[in-house]
């Protein structure tokens, strides 16, 4: 049986206060929309089709599904409408709808709700159980059956003493949704096309609506404002931290650990609090990262440590050494055993195995050859104004404390510069130069 998908994102989200669409705002470094359509493949929902705005619709395509605009905002009943007429129907097959400000909901229980539709049944949707009050739709029972959900705006007070509540996930057989919807009317408090009624509209002619409760309400939480974004993100980095724990990580303190998905860490790494890694990273085994780091889109191999520092677009080698206070960036490579220390930067630049360059130190646009050592203060003065210029430095060379390497230049092999060197020429392999500007000096 065919199982397509419906998902809501057309909504405003006023409360937001936001020019940016509701769905699009990030928890752990993905918009919401993301998490929602990530369990619902996982679940083996691949057809999907989302229901925008005119805003959004113009980002859909980022997400690897179609879109259809709600020009006019007349309810969720209106929205799937809208929806299904997109659909070509076969005439069977599953439904399944759920909304995109709900990026909790875990892949699990997308998988137990189409599995409750079992074909005894027009519908299964999940609630859940809630402190009241509520603002949720209230779930009327009859003989374990699900016989309507009443609005919190059209409830009576019985009904309002109700805790088990509408969390907005559906599976219907798609015949029976595409006849329920095609009866809605909007006669209720906000004149719109409730997709709730279609749940009385089915039970009233006798076709059975199973609920399926959710085991956390916290897994349906829906998104309205930047106060449960917070709450959202804060749950959703737990999950992160606790996936990465189980698999061997050490993370000292998950409160103040900031990770994203789709991270890969090895075993036996440790991460220390007030770090943050992100975008796609890959950190090997035995590794040691902050406390006090950022790392974003980077490549590190084994026992590599990073200390008190930011890292970005980046790769590091085998047991490299990083920080404290040392920033990398711009597709720098970092070779093994290479040493970056204090307040030393690194940008578009190649380090070959054993370099070192431990203080105060630019490498920007340069190439640097095996066991290199720069000496504290070095700068590879890569810009003349108009363009970046490279510098490459060969294996076995000193660079001498506060030297000036002006690029384009080339140092050679086993080369040495004096301190406070300014090198405005190329210097041949195994020459010694001092100077401002740099002049050869008397072989010993």
């Amino acid at each position: 049986m065919s199982t397509r998908a419906i998902v809501l994102a057309a909504g405003k989200g006023t409360r937001m206060k936001s020019s940016t669409a509701k769905v699009l705002h990030e928890l752990c470094g993905r918009p919401m929309l993301w998490y929602v359509l990530r369990a619902l493949r996982a679940a083996g929902v691949d057809d999907i089709l989302v229901v925008t705005n005119p805003e959004l619709q113009d980002r859909i395509a980022e997400f690897g599904v179609a879109g259809i605009v709600q020009e006019e905002q007349l309810g969720t009943g209106h929205a799937v409408k809208i929806a299904l007429g997109a659909l070509p129907s076969d005439g069977s097959g599953r439904m399944l709808i759920a909304y995109a400000d709900m990026p909790l909901v875990p892949e699990e229980m997308f998988a137990e709700v189409l599995r409750a539709l079992d074909g005894s049944n027009a519908l299964a949707l999940v609630t859940a159980r809630v402190p009241l009050p509520s603002n949720f739709g209230r779930i009327i029972r009859r003989d374990g059956s699900v016989e309507c959900i009443v609005e919190v705006r059209d409830a009576n007070p019985a009904q309002l003493e109700i805790d088990e509540v509408n969390a907005g996930i559906y599976a219907f057989q798609e015949p029976a949704l595409r006849e329920a919807i095609a009866r809605l009317r909007n006669d209720n408090a906000q004149k719109e096309y409730y997709l709730t009624d279609t749940i009385a509209d089915l039970a009233g002619a006798g076709k059975r609506v199973t609920p399926v409760v959710a085991a956390d309400p916290l897994h349906v939480l829906g998104i309205n404002d930047r106060a449960e974004l917070a709450a959202a993100r804060k749950e959703m980095n737990e999950r992160i931290c606790a996936q990465h724990m189980h698999g061997g990580v050490t993370i000292v303190d998950p409160d103040s650990t900031y990770l994203e998905p789709e991270l890969r860490i090895g075993r036996d790494t440790a991460i220390y609090p007030n770090t943050t890694i992100g975008r796609l990273s890959e950190i090997g085994e035995r590794c040691v990262i902050g406390p006090n780091s950022r790392l974003s889109n980077v490549r590190l191999g084994d026992e590599v440590t990073v200390r008190e520092s930011t890292m970005f677009d980046s790769s590091a080698g085998d047991r490299t050494s990083i920080g404290p206070f040392a920033h990398i960036r711009n597709d720098s490579q970092l070779g093994e055993d290479v040493r970056i220390g204090n307040f030393v930067e690194v940008k578009q630049s190649r380090l070959a195995r054993g370099v070192k360059a431990s203080h105060l130190s630019y490498i920007g646009d340069a190439e640097i050859g095996e066991n290199t050592n720069i000496g504290a203060g070095t700068i590879t003065c890569n810009f003349d104004g108009k363009r970046k210029n490279k510098t490459v430095i060969g294996r076995d060379v000193m660079i001498g404390s506060n030297t000036s390497l002006i690029a384009p230049i080339t140092i050679g092999d086993g080369a040495l510069t004096g301190a406070g060197s300014v090198v405005t020429k190329d210097v041949p392999p195994g020459q010694r130069v001092a100077g401002n500007p740099a002049k050869p000096l008397p072989n010993k």
